[in-house]
């Protein structure tokens, strides 16, 4: 500093800067206080097929790969190598929320079921109310219908039964290939 500036001056100029500096470690604090609270919006992710206890329950050694597929739908990996295990993987990553994956593997002998392992499933109540992370202690949705409601979207009958189709009369085509001379 230049020597013409008195003592009470300089000693102001400091105590400014210290301020300066002293509110800037806050505005900081703040900035990073109001980062927090505004983020953009994340996509959520969803892959594979969520597999309930319930499911896991229904599996029984002996259900063939159509009943398997059934119950547990489409498995994610089927290896061309190992085609005798499908593996059905379930991850989810969500805003606000830890990622979860969960992973169950089932084994064929032939085109019946051996055997199955994996990660510990939740029941359906339980992931439902893992899925709502804004509205705490909100109720579940009850995930069945009772049977007034099944009768409410059930087809119609049709008032009058059709008529039995008439039998099928044989056909005589010509043959595909010109007869040789």
């Amino acid at each position: 500093m230049p020597a013409f500036f008195p003592r009470a001056t300089r000693l102001a100029l400091v105590f400014a800067a210290v301020a300066a500096a002293s509110g800037c470690g806050s505005f900081d604090r703040a900035s990073l206080s109001i980062a927090d609270a505004v983020t953009p919006y994340r996509v959520e992710i969803i892959q594979g097929n969520f597999i309930s206890k319930e499911q896991v329950d229904a599996l029984r050694p002996g259900l063939t790969r159509q009943q398997v597929r059934e119950a547990l739908g489409t498995p994610l990996v089927m290896d061309l190598f190992h085609a005798d295990r499908w593996d059905y993987v379930f991850t989810i990553r969500r805003q606000g929320v830890d990622p979860q994956s969960r992973r169950l593997t089932v084994f064929f002998k032939g085109d019946a079921l051996e055997r199955f392992e994996g990660d510990p499933m939740p029941a359906e109540a339980e992931f439902v109310a893992t899925l709502d992370n804004k509205r705490k202690g909100a109720a579940i949705p009850v995930l069945e219908a009772s049977e007034a409601q099944l009768k409410q979207y059930a087809p119609a009958r049709p008032a009058v039964e059709p008529a039995a189709p008439a039998p099928a009369t044989a056909v005589n085509y010509p043959p595909l290939e010109a007869p040789t001379r």
